[in-house]
């Protein structure tokens, strides 16, 4: 038994050497683009220049960052050479606006996040990029820049929900990025999921800390690192609000906030608690009272989307975004649904992260979601899908035995798609010859070997679909257990496979 066991052991480096690729033999192949592009992707910061709004700067969870100066028309990449391509914030220096900072490693902590490589800066409206440190804080969901100094910069860094480290929290610089300080800290697990400043008073910031923590089976959203904290001279000091101001008792987790700019002392807060709610200061974030808790209006995953927007002009209209956008007329003791999803020719896709008010004319917004970004410019009326941003996330890729064959894949909240490699038509892959072959969160896709008209789709948490992209026949085939009492648990991106001697068995 030991003589075989050496003999096996001996023959291990052997195989491993005849299975290596030759990659010689592809080094001359150049990408080539083959779709889809009629749905963008998940977007994740919006600024644009207040004096010139033309000039539009789009962040994006995986697909880099992205510079219009049409309005929102047309559309370039501006970020294609950096070690990252997921955008956390972006923030424009108004006094200069070819001064442009981006904080990289999106501030979404979903099952599945891009991680970033810190702070990035650019003094010629983005066409170069230097690296102006925080590589360690991975994900930074805010830049805030004083309108009086612009050296003076502030960062919300989330952090990494997978592990504890220290580089997270507040952080400033006075010298424009050459040196960076630690203002905010309360632990290991604990990072900035918010930070607003005063817009009359940049020396008074508010901070929301939130401790979190993230594993493949769990996720934890909450503790004593979470909390309030209010500064008047800048970051030098901080002052914890807490249930004694009128927040709520116990351990907290994210909170969104909001200065109103017509109205300074008018501050809102949603906060992720035992019992989560709406939140209204009239002292400037001094003390609180719960204005609503209607889950419905307010927001129904905080963890994931917890921000809030007051309209520059009136201090009463507050804008909620999450799953849907709502907006309150009365200073957020009722929401009504601003613009629809589903059952309407001009849904806009749902799940927001990202929202702009032009500071000086509330009629024009934009909001990133899932689906990409949609601006209006009527104050919410009307919206305008932008088509040319192709931030699409797949998750997997596959492709089929046909000739011409087609590749296969799932998107972030985009669906499964399938669409050909190649055509032997003029003028290449129009849009047209992509087709969704099953809805919600895609993640892999299985066509058939021997009858790719048939396959099998995964959905979020084990969300299988059997599938005939002929017909558009699409029928559910998750696994359940044979005891009706037992219920499966599954991963947010179950994996599925087939076998590949009986294609009729699949894993």
């Amino acid at each position: 038994m030991k003589k075989k066991l050496l003999l096996l052991l001996l023959a291990v480096p052997f195989l491993m050497i005849g299975q290596q690729n030759d990659l010689s033999l592809v080094k001359n192949l150049e990408p080539r683009n083959i779709g889809p592009a009629g749905m963008s992707g998940r977007i994740t910061a919006i600024d644009a220049v207040t004096s010139n709004p033309d000039i539009i700067y789009a962040g994006s969870a995986s697909g880099g960052l992205w510079k219009s100066t049409s309005g929102g028309v047309t559309w370039k990449p501006i970020f294609e050479d950096q070690p990252t391509a997921s955008i956390g914030a972006v923030a424009i220096q108004q006094s200069n606006p070819s001064v442009v900072w981006v904080g990289t490693g999106e501030g979404n902590p979903r099952n599945s996040l891009n991680g970033g490589f810190g702070i990035y800066k650019s003094l010629d409206g983005g066409k170069t990029w230097k690296n102006m440190g925080l590589e360690k804080t991975r994900h930074i969901h805010r830049v805030v820049i004083d309108p009086n100094d612009p050296n003076t910069v502030y960062v919300a860094a989330i952090g990494s929900p997978w592990g504890e480290h220290p580089e997270r929290g507040v952080y400033r610089t006075k010298d424009g990025g050459k040196s960076w300080e630690k203002i905010l800290f309360t632990n290991n697990r604990s990072g900035a999921a918010e930070l607003v400043m005063d817009p009359t008073n940049p020396n008074k910031l508010i901070a929301a800390m939130w401790e979190h923590k993230r594993d493949p089976w769990f996720f934890h959203s909450g503790g004593p690192g979470s909390g309030m904290y209010i500064t008047y001279d800048g970051g030098d000091t901080w002052k914890e609000i807490t249930s004694k101001n009128g927040l709520p008792e116990g351990d907290l987790g994210r909170m969104g906030l909001a200065i109103a700019p017509s109205e300074p002392n008018r501050v809102y807060a949603y906060v992720e608690a035992k019992n989560n709610a709406l939140y209204r200061s009239e002292d400037g974030g001094e003390n609180w009272k719960m204005v609503n808790d209607d889950m419905s209006e307010i927001g129904n995953r905080p963890f994931y989307y917890a921000e809030i927007y007051v309209a520059p002009d009136n201090e009463n209209r507050l804008y909620s975004i999450f799953t849907y956008v709502n907006v309150s007329e009365d200073g957020g003791k009722s929401f009504e649904e601003l613009m629809p999803a589903y059952g309407v020719d001009n849904g806009v896709h749902p799940d927001h992260h990202a929202w702009y008010i032009h500071p000086e004319n509330p009629d024009f917004m934009m909001d990133g979601n899932d689906g990409g970004l949609n601006i209006t410019r009527d104050g919410g009326k009307t919206w305008r899908f932008v088509e040319n941003l192709p931030v699409g996330q797949f998750y997997h890729v596959a492709v089929d035995n046909e000739f011409p064959y087609n590749v296969y894949g799932g998107m972030q909240d985009n669906g499964s798609w399938r669409g050909p490699a190649y055509v032997l038509k003029d003028q290449g892959i129009r849009n047209a010859y992509w087709q969704e072959i099953s809805f919600g969160d895609g993640f892999d896709v299985v066509p058939d070997p021997e009858n790719s008209q048939y396959g099998w789709t995964m959905s979020q948490q084990g969300y299988v679909s059997r599938y005939d992209w002929v017909t558009g026949n699409n029928y559910l085939v998750r696994p359940t257990h044979p005891d009706p009492e037992v219920e499966l648990r599954f991963n947010w991106n179950s994996a599925i496979n087939i076998d590949p001697f009986d294609p009729n068995t699949i894993y």
